[in-house]
């Protein structure tokens, strides 16, 4: 199905007053609370080495502050009250300190995802079980869909086996860059395996919880991102005859394909929202830095190059942003399918566009910006990855692609001569 485009002109990406309230509260809470932990966040990280997951004090102490002023899972427009197209300008400005403001306000990935499958799709028991605490801040998941053995960019692949034994399921199988199973809050882990590998490709798959103490759930190592461990973790997970009650399916046995459709589509576009976010936090060390820094008898800011670079990065974020605020207020009127051709427009010009700012902030900033004094390194390691995660950004071409093919124009010159 070709993309709409028939409501672009005149889709209004106003926000609501209550997301203009929160957006200034959420400004005052990063300038006066978020920025000035992040030196006692990465203390902390610093001092304990990366092998240790414990989540550091300060990231409590805002979590309670945010819950204060009503900055608390803003993400979910049925717990939240606001929008999708609300929720983009708030994510992007958590964006600026990713680390730490998307889990001080709850809405940190992959435990979103997570939030929102359950409660789409989780019994009243699952919900009660996973779903509220979750919800509460008071546990974290993680999500088991990739493979180290399989190209898990096409799902239909997955090769871990949920097999039916009495009032059990029986799991064997190996996944990786199951973020956030090394944290020693994270309680959960939706599993994405095989049921029934005789169906059709698209009906072979099923979700399942599986309680991460559950005996033949081995956590083997932590997968660093260009070499940086995450708080949280980027796991890889081995599974050996775990059995779990049959109640723990999510959904029903061979929609497991079509669940992972319904949590990647905000999934995708939150990540995006947050990616500007980062961009813009780049913007803002590269215009200091070209003030402050002399070359060659004058401030960087007056060479032309310098003003090129600053113009070109302003345009692409500007450009992304709109993208992002259409695609938000697509799923807000027409749901997940009918935006899916724009997330994937998202998904693949957001992080783009973020990279290429945040490597010319790195430029200016010349040795210091390949260090840690400045926080662009993390964040580019970050947004590279973002290039491959939630779906890499061929998956995502060949989406559009296909969308465009089927596209019939309303206009026919080619067909007037």
């Amino acid at each position: 199905m070709s993309p709409d485009l028939s409501g672009l002109v005149e889709a209004d990406l106003t926000l609501s007053p209550r997301a203009r309230d929160l957006r200034k509260t959420l400004i005052e809470f990063m300038n006066n609370e978020v920025f000035p932990a992040e030196h006692a966040y990465h203390a902390h990280r610093k001092a304990n080495g990366p092998d240790d997951h414990t989540v550091p004090p300060v990231v409590e102490e805002l979590k309670v502050k945010a819950k204060e002023r009503g900055l608390w899972n803003l993400f979910l427009p049925a717990v939240s009250g606001i929008s999708n197209l609300d929720y983009s300008a708030l994510a992007e400005i958590t964006g600026w300190s990713l680390e730490i403001a998307p889990e001080a306000l709850n809405c940190q990935a992959p435990d979103t995802g997570n939030m929102e499958l359950l409660h789409l799709f989780g019994t009243p028991e699952q919900k009660e079980q996973y779903l509220q605490p979750l919800l509460d801040g008071t546990i974290r998941s993680a999500f088991a869909m990739t493979e180290i053995a399989v190209a898990s960019s096409d799902a239909t692949n997955i090769e871990t086996s949920i097999v039916r034994d009495g009032d059990e399921y029986v799991i064997n199988g190996r996944k990786w860059w199951t973020s956030g199973a090394a944290d020693p809050r994270c309680k959960v882990l939706i599993v994405m395996g095989k049921t029934d590998p005789t169906l059709a490709r698209h009906r072979q798959q099923s979700m399942i919880l599986v309680p991460i103490e559950t005996p033949g759930v081995e956590i083997v190592r932590d997968v660093p991102v260009f070499g940086r461990h995450d708080q949280h973790g980027h796991c890889e997970v081995l599974f050996t005859d775990v059995r779990v009650p049959a109640t723990n399916l999510l959904g029903g046995e061979g929609e497991g394909f079509a669940l992972a459709q319904a949590r990647l589509g905000p999934g995708r576009i939150h990540h995006c929202m947050r990616a500007l976010g980062a961009a813009e936090r780049a913007m803002q060390l590269m215009s200091q830095r070209v003030q402050s820094r002399i070359a060659f008898g004058k401030p960087l800011a007056e060479q032309g190059m310098v003003q090129q670079q600053m113009a070109e990065s302003r345009l692409a974020i500007e450009q992304a942003r709109l993208l992002c605020q259409y695609t938000s207020k697509v799923i807000d009127e027409r749901g997940n399918k009918a935006a899916a051709p724009y997330v994937s427009m998202a998904k693949v010009s957001v992080p783009r566009v973020a990279l290429d700012v945040i490597d010319r902030a790195i430029q200016v900033h010349g040795g210091a910006g390949v260090s840690d004094d400045v926080p662009l390194t993390a964040m580019y390691g970050w947004h590279r990855a973002m290039r491959i995660f939630d779906g890499p950004d061929e998956v995502h071409l060949r989406t559009i692609a296909k969308n465009e093919l089927g596209r019939v124009a309303e206009l026919s010159p080619l067909g007037s001569a």
